[in-house]
């Protein structure tokens, strides 16, 4: 197949835009930034369309799709049981990076929701990705734009090499402004549940529809269709073993595991906050903080495949509500292997 890659910029985004939504109308695949990560998108409605994803990312099909709208009233075409406490939701995080489950209009197919009665709704702030739902004029299904496994991609740096020829069209931008994906929140039940943790926090939302949010507390069932992208199937693993050092000696652990790695002349790295970066020779910094740590963490575990190391050490991160929403993501990068 061949891949049309173009590099937007301000002479050639509305040519772009049309070009982007005329293949989505045609039952094609587009891959194109947001605010989070970059998506791979098709015609949320359109069931043959809704396969190529699966099919382009080697998606298990029980594995539901995310459909992205550009206007809020589009979410009464995709779902029903719109509730007050779901508008006040979207009054105070729409567009942005927070994710709805909502229970299905039957305008949705069960080829997008992964053969579920719910459906996974969110609306972009990213100005191309709401221009290209826009000009399509339908719901964009748009899962991560990666392998199924693999590290989600933050910046176009990797993008041509994992999907050039498998899809219709790749629209590179600058790098994203938030990193993760985002919140996934389940509406269906009495309780609002976060199945995915991103940058919108449980106290966000709490602030919000003031009553108390829960976490889900079973995410690595596998009897189970996951409710949300994330829940079931492994996640963002590089080729690299990735392990997360936890504890009050977790500076001596990891001296202790890297003079055991130059014994057996495997190649390791360290992987923290910027304030660890002086305590170790071979360091890839997240930056100072949880935001800039959240922008750079899908980067980084690509950037240990790139430059071929067998072993990494993650410095356990757990002050803020968004560092537990970067460990969501570390805990699967590792199979959950805590030292």
């Amino acid at each position: 197949m061949f891949t049309q890659i173009i590099k937007i910029d301000k002479y050639n985004t509305d040519i772009t835009v049309k070009r982007a939504a005329e293949i989505i109308r045609a039952g094609g695949l587009v891959i194109f930034p947001t605010e989070t990560v970059y998506g791979i998108g098709a015609n949320a409605l359109n069931e043959k369309s809704a396969s190529r994803i699966y099919n382009a990312k080697g998606r298990p099909s029980d594995n539901p799709l995310i459909v992205h709208i550009a206007d809020e009233k589009d979410i009464y075409t995709l779902g029903v049981n719109i509730d007050n406490r779901i508008e006040k939701i979207i009054s105070a995080f729409w567009p942005g990076p927070l994710t709805l489950i909502l229970n299905k209009s039957s305008n949705v197919p069960y080829r997008t929701t992964g053969g579920l009665d719910t459906v996974a709704v969110r609306m972009p702030s990213n100005i191309i990705a709401n221009k290209i739902i826009k000009e399509s004029g339908v719901p964009i299904a748009a899962p991560s734009a990666n392998i199924s496994g693999r590290p989600s991609i933050t910046s176009e740096e990797f993008i041509k090499e994992e999907f050039e020829g498998k899809v219709d069209m790749i629209i590179l931008d600058n790098n994203s402004s938030i990193g993760i994906e985002s919140t996934v929140i389940d509406t269906t039940g009495d309780n609002i549940v976060i199945l995915r943790p991103g940058f919108v926090t449980k106290s966000d939302i709490e602030r919000v529809i003031n009553e108390d949010v829960h976490i889900d507390t079973n995410l690595k069932d596998n009897t189970a269709k996951p409710k949300s992208p994330g829940m079931k199937y492994k996640h963002y693993s590089p080729n690299c073993e990735v392990y997360i050092v936890d504890g009050d000696n977790k500076i001596e652990k990891i001296y202790d595991l890297i003079k055991k790695d130059n014994l057996s002349n495997k190649k390791s790295v360290v992987i923290g906050k910027e304030e660890y970066q002086s305590l170790f020779n071979n360091f890839i910094s997240l930056g100072k903080d949880d935001i800039t740590a959240a922008k750079n963490i899908f980067k980084v575990l690509r950037q240990l495949d790139k430059e071929n190391f067998d072993k990494a050490y993650f410095i356990n991160m757990s002050d803020t509500e968004l560092e537990f929403s970067i460990m969501d993501r570390m805990k699967k990068a590792s199979g959950y292997k805590i030292i």
